[in-house]
């Protein structure tokens, strides 16, 4: 099979011939891919910078945004059969541990991550056992099935306090923040303002249906936060951009006993923190990674059958998978919403 694989340390991937993966586990489902799409941590192992240095083993097969249809079965897989349409989660539990017998298998103390600790999905076949697959209602677009992840990570922050008639901060417009706009929409915000740096996903967050967009390289953000709030604040801050200016200036723009929530990864561990204003302001602060297994996709699925969630504007490039290289470059650019690459029909 055609496979984009990380052959060796140093930038970039290449696209060649090999082994179709065969069911090993009783559990095991082998899925044909049919989309994938490209994500913030591909793009990092296809840079090869120095978080995929320490983590990715070479040879591997990338990518873990996917749609695709089953095609085999191991015969302890009860709940899919061959021609379901199916999205996966990428954290795989291991199914034994602390957090996996009490309802947090996202954050498992030993996942393994799809594409990352294992071969992944930009290759025309995968094998991944049943627990981690998620089958699709058939009128969901295949196109966005494959940025049903991505979409999880947006809904696991939205849902992680209570929107409902909330003044929401989106800091930071990639992707994920722009998605999270609707996302804090249809739960229930009175209003969304986003902050963002970029031109390009300045616009996209409009089109996504941000109320306000504020570009803090050009005004003072927590200034332009508090003339449209009376001077109050927002209620809740979902910061998605990993960049320590926009967490501060975040917290200082949220009202006292608000809450921010926290999906942004920054660029190292210790970061600068403006915890004297977090600590006096009484704020609340939430965590979030990855997507509740499998809340999340249950309410991903729902918005996008019945539309109240519409990914067409996110998605801005359809390439095939021979274009790779070029969806990898424009991810580079900041110049893209979601790249989603065509594996086969």
């Amino acid at each position: 099979m055609k496979a984009i694989v990380k052959k060796e340390p140093g930038k970039g991937f290449v696209l060649e011939e090999v082994e179709i993966p065969e069911i090993k586990e009783p559990t095991d489902v082998k899925v044909k891919v049919i989309n994938a799409s490209i994500c913030g941590t591909d793009l990092h192992i296809w840079k090869w910078d120095d978080w995929s240095k320490q983590r990715i083993k070479t040879p591997q097969i990338d990518g873990h945004e996917f749609v695709g249809e089953v095609v085999e079965v191991g015969p302890m897989v009860k709940g899919l059969k061959p021609g379901d349409i199916v999205a996966a989660e990428t954290h795989i539990p291991c199914g034994v541990c602390k957090q996996c017998k009490t309802g947090n298998m996202h954050v498992c103390k030993d996942m393994q991550i799809l594409g990352v600790d294992r071969d992944g999905v930009f290759a025309e076949y995968v094998v991944v056992p049943e627990i981690v697959l998620w089958k699709l209602d058939p009128s969901i677009p295949k196109e966005f099935a494959s940025v049903m992840e991505p979409l999880g990570n947006a809904i696991h922050s939205a849902t992680a306090t209570d929107l409902r008639g909330k003044t929401v901060l989106i800091t930071g417009a990639g992707p994920i923040g722009a998605v999270a706009v609707q996302v804090a929409k249809v739960s229930g915000a009175s209003t969304v303002i986003v902050s963002e740096v970029s031109e390009y996903r300045i616009n996209m967050a409009k089109e996504m249906g941000a109320d306000y967009i504020i570009n803090p390289t050009e005004k003072d953000l927590v200034e332009e936060i508090m003339k449209l709030t009376d001077g109050n604040g927002v209620d809740v801050l979902l910061e998605m951009s990993g960049n320590p200016n926009a967490l501060n200036s975040g917290i200082e723009s949220l009202t006292n006993a608000g809450e921010a929530v926290i999906l942004g990864v920054f660029p190292t561990n210790p970061v600068p923190f403006v915890m004297n204003t977090a600590v006096f302001k009484g704020i609340k602060i939430h965590c979030i990674t990855g997507r509740k297994m499998f809340e999340t996709w249950q309410i991903a699925s729902e918005w996008l059958r019945t539309k109240r969630i519409d990914l067409s504007k996110l998605i801005t490039h359809i390439l095939p998978m021979e274009e790779y290289e070029k969806g990898f470059e424009l991810m580079d650019s900041k110049q893209s919403g979601k790249i989603v690459l065509k594996i086969s029909e």
